[in-house]
């Protein structure tokens, strides 16, 4: 693992103090091509437990953090404004490990983040991947369906109903009673939800130049294929793929299907 000060931090992370907080990331360390992991609202670094072996074995270097507020990443207000953005303190934690450029990928609102992130620093994102997020797009087209999608009906439904697919619900307990202690001690008491840097725009996507993977899942109650193709139309160009029988929930839901998808997309960035 490189990079943070891990004193008495669990082995397979360490807290970096940057700007405003103390960032917990995880480093699978190498020499490959980093890529950086942003968590949906749901969860914490931990949900890619199914994805930092694959991608390391794949010879990736796989670098998550828990968000401000998040996990075990502390708000540190003395040090710098809060709440800060992802994108921020993605981009302090990036120079405090000196990757350079590097892959990004983001899942639900992980993917609000990605998105922002890359619109904002085209240079140094190498490639994108967005897996089922409505991008939180200010567009009116998404802003209606997702309204009618997401009503306040919908938003008392336990997050567990909301996120998780019911194939993966019906299939997997093990696994679904380890996605919920994950989201149990997720979301820190008190905690403020960062904001985006700016808007996410369509106009905001003609900044991006990298190769882009968008992955839908095929039964997410959240961001439904049809609403990602129409912000996904107005990527300069992307790759489209859907995991049909998966939910919100992705990654978590079907890791070997991501990870294919996922890894087969980075080998091919130039």
């Amino acid at each position: 693992m490189t990079g943070g000060t891990a004193g008495q931090d669990a082995p397979n992370g360490c807290h970096a103090d940057l700007p405003g907080v103390r960032l917990w990331f995880t480093d699978s360390g190498g020499e490959g091509a980093p890529i950086v992991l942003l968590h949906p609202n749901t969860g914490n670094s931990e949900v890619w437990q199914k994805q930092v072996p694959a991608l390391a074995a794949a010879g990736f270097r796989a670098i998550a953090f828990d968000r401000r507020g998040w996990g075990r990443s502390l708000a540190v207000p003395e040090t710098g404004a809060q709440p800060g953005s992802i994108a921020g303190d993605l981009d302090a934690l990036a120079d405090h490990l000196g990757l350079g450029r590097f892959h990004l990928l983001g899942v639900a609102g992980g993917g609000f983040a990605a998105l922002d992130y890359a619109c904002w620093r085209p240079e140094r994102v190498r490639s994108l991947v967005v897996g089922a997020s409505y991008g939180q797009f200010q567009e009116p087209e998404i802003q209606a369906i997702f309204q009618r999608i997401a009503t306040p009906d919908f938003q008392r439904v336990p997050a567990l109903l909301r996120e998780v697919g019911a194939t993966f619900r019906g299939l997997d307990p093990e696994g679904t009673a380890q996605w919920l202690e994950i989201e149990h001690r997720a979301m820190q008491p008190g905690a403020v939800a960062q904001p985006l840097r700016s808007p996410n725009t369509y106009a905001k996507l003609a900044a991006i130049a990298c190769p882009v993977l968008v992955l839908a899942a095929g039964a997410d109650l959240y961001a439904p294929p049809a609403l990602m193709r129409r912000w996904a139309a107005h990527l300069p160009s992307h790759e489209w793929d859907v995991l049909p029988e998966a939910g919100h929930a992705i990654s978590w839901e079907q890791p070997e299907a991501f990870n294919a998808r996922v890894i087969a997309f980075l080998r091919g960035v130039p």
